[in-house]
């Protein structure tokens, strides 16, 4: 009898797991709920067997070695498979469903996460991450379910998103430069139109390319205007766009995102630093590379050159704001290096030495433009990054939802009447 309730739980456990699934809306989070709890019970159960093992080793195999020790070893083939089976149920569920185990703790846990300890000791973490972010995530669903009918980010014009330096406007999710910004804004309401400007070309190139972009949209669509949301140099971009190439009469607004608009002085340094040789050598590596992204004529050191702090100087000068243009600018800061993800923890210290507090590319006082800025101080030390301010890694960062801001501040500007 014993043994058959042992085997009935272990079927229900690994085919009918998740008792706390009812109000999970979607199936990945279903399945994140699923693997957690399965990883939990395996925590236990594996603990329990391994002692019942020893227990039985100690009390049968030592009074009667050759009597008792293939039962023994029999008992702990059948722990052995029982566990395997339910650790890779569990793990399996979340490698495919989760996005906030990361890939490197994926990998991690499928080659290294069933040896005993180190199962004990990771699984937890990774228990906790998943159930997390189901919880967060569905509450996000029920959030957007119960908005809907008042579609907050439904502006008067369409918004034009606007990428920045060294990547393309991609739809794929897993490519997007927003990550899960634009979706949530489309799900509250907002029309989204994308720059697709070259990812490495000067501020007038780009600027020139932007303003055909606008013009394109309002003659398809007749919305007469656009909302610019622009990321990094796709705000400078946006700026040369409005002043110079014909465009003032069609944007409503202009926000900025960690863009550098005094650039950046550690560019300067670094463009002074090396010779010519060794510039070229990367720019021709960067420019072949990025001519696969659809780059018609990259020029890595046209790009990086308009970034320093000496070419904005001049095209600030150069670039008056339109009175017919709303404009506003965000910006953000990490406390210490390790809160960005590569590179930007590695270019964290070479920016502060330069410009002061960062966000691993941007220095704070290069950040502020037009009427309104707004500075987000992050909480504890994980700060957010220039990468973080386009949900670049898809990471839900404890005490800042990024998608949430978007939609804040897309319906701020509706609320303004853009």
């Amino acid at each position: 009898m014993i043994y058959a309730l042992l085997i009935l739980l272990f079927i229900l456990v690994n085919i009918m797991p998740g008792f706390r699934t009812g109000k999970i809306r979607t199936q990945k989070l279903k399945q994140c709920i699923k693997g957690a709890d399965i990883l939990t019970i395996y925590i236990f159960a594996s603990s329990i067997g391994l002692v019942f093992w020893i227990v039985y080793f100690c009390q049968n195999v030592l009074t009667d070695f050759k009597g008792n020790i293939l039962a023994w070893l029999l008992w702990g083939l059948a722990i052995l498979v029982a566990m395997s089976i339910t650790y890779w149920n569990g793990t399996l569920r979340l490698i495919f469903n989760s996005t906030q185990v990361g890939l490197f703790t994926k990998t991690y846990s499928f080659f290294w996460g069933w040896i005993f300890p180190v199962n004990i000791i990771m699984l937890p973490k990774i228990i906790k991450r998943a159930n997390e972010e189901a919880k967060f995530e569905n509450d996000k669903i029920i959030l957007d379910e119960q908005r809907a009918p008042y579609r907050i980010c439904q502006t008067k014009y369409p918004l034009l998103m606007v990428h920045g330096v060294f990547f393309r406007d991609f739809k794929p999710a897993f490519l997007n430069y927003w990550g899960r910004i634009s979706d949530e804004l489309i799900r509250n309401g907002a029309v989204i139109f994308f720059g697709n400007q070259q990812s490495a070309a000067s501020v007038e190139e780009c600027g020139k390319e932007l303003a055909q972009r606008i013009r394109e949209i309002v003659e398809q669509t007749g919305c007469e205007k656009v909302n610019i949301i622009a990321h990094s140099k796709g705000g400078l971009d946006s700026r040369a766009a409005i002043a110079r190439y014909g465009v003032e009469d069609m944007v409503a607004s202009l926000t900025t995102i960690n863009t550098p608009h005094r650039g950046c002085e550690f560019a300067d340094y670094l463009l002074g630093k090396f010779g010519q040789g060794f510039k070229d050598k990367v720019a021709n590596t960067y420019n072949f590379a990025l001519a696969k992204l659809g780059d018609q004529n990259p020029n890595f050191i046209e790009a990086v050159t308009d970034l320093t702090h000496e070419a904005c100087t001049k095209f600030n000068e150069n670039t008056p704001d339109s009175p017919k243009v709303f404009y506003q600018s965000v910006g953000t800061y990490m406390p210490k290096a390790s809160g960005g993800k590569f590179p930007l923890n590695f270019s964290y210290h070479l920016v502060r030495y330069f410009d002061g507090r960062n966000d691993g590319l941007v220095g704070e006082k290069s950040f502020p433009w037009g009427e309104n800025f707004s500075f987000l101080e992050p909480r504890g030390d994980r700060g957010i990054s220039h990468g973080d301010m386009i949900d670049l890694n898809r990471e839900n960062i404890p005490g800042f939802d990024v998608r949430e801001f978007y939609v804040q501040l897309v319906n701020n500007l509706k609320n303004r009447g853009f």
